[in-house]
């Protein structure tokens, strides 16, 4: 069974700062395995390894440092990574990426994609139905539990009633969410034999892919100003010298709020 894993090289950390020239995220700093899709990577290995056989392959779309976060994912036991890089590649949106990462599914034709439920740096969470839709397969989200049966996978979404238990035929695109697993940690024989598995990077000339169909280009939205956040409004700060509970009750009959 190969299974193939989408992933994406996030910003670290919590902040993330937009650019003003280009007026998207600014990536220019350390990037990390988005934490969702490591919940997805974990999933693929156990499935694999459950069944005693199979590949599991991840994919990311991404500048050249992303194999860094790739690796990352080789490291705690994925076979083979695949990036898709390309200068014309930049200010793709969610219609160019979805295009271009669908080619690259298509020339691995796994038996199931798995992918996180959303990335942290955009929360858009419509990247596995975007793929499905152009892959024509099966799909559903927040996956919290699966199972490969046969030739189909069933999985349980919690609900606020309890849990929907759904089932697809194979192949299908499932995104799972972050409970359903805990990630592991990569070994030190892990992070040393990563080093030596397949590492491919294709172009869009490899995919067959014109560019003007990715990049700013080939995307559907376009960001036309920035803006700071609105002012908070008038505020008042208020010293405890031993009349701050007066101060507060004074403050909000002020406002009628009382």
């Amino acid at each position: 069974m190969k299974i193939a894993v989408c992933v994406k090289q996030v910003p670290e950390g919590a902040a993330r700062r937009l650019d003003p020239a280009t007026k998207r995220l600014d990536r220019s700093g350390e990037g990390a395995l988005n934490p969702f899709d490591a919940h997805a990577v974990e999933e693929a290995l156990q499935i694999r390894d459950a069944a005693g056989e199979g590949e599991v392959v991840v994919l990311s779309m991404g500048p050249q440092k992303a194999l860094d976060s790739l690796r990352k994912a080789l490291a705690m036991g994925a076979d083979r990574a695949v990036l898709v890089s390309d200068d014309a590649l930049a200010g793709s949106d969610l219609v160019a990426t979805s295009g271009v990462l669908a080619k690259a599914l298509e020339r691995e034709q796994a038996d199931l994609v798995l992918l996180g439920q959303q990335g942290s740096d955009s929360d858009g969470a419509v990247l596995g139905a975007s793929l499905a839709d152009r892959l024509r397969l099966p799909m559903f989200s927040q996956a919290a539990e699966l199972t490969v049966e046969g030739g189909s996978i069933r999985g349980k979404r919690q609900t606020e009633f309890g849990y929907d238990v759904i089932e697809a035929p194979l192949p299908a695109i499932v995104a799972v969410s972050d409970a359903i697993n805990e990630p592991r940690y990569p070994s030190l024989k892990g992070i040393m034999g990563a080093k030596k598995k397949p590492q491919e990077t294709l172009s869009l000339a490899d995919l067959e892919v014109e560019s003007g169909a990715a990049g700013e280009e080939g995307s559907k939205t376009e960001v036309s100003t920035l803006g700071d956040p609105p002012p908070r409004g008038d505020s008042r700060k208020i010293e405890d010298d031993g009349s701050a509970a007066q101060q507060i009750v004074d403050f909000l009959a002020e406002k009628r709020l009382l």
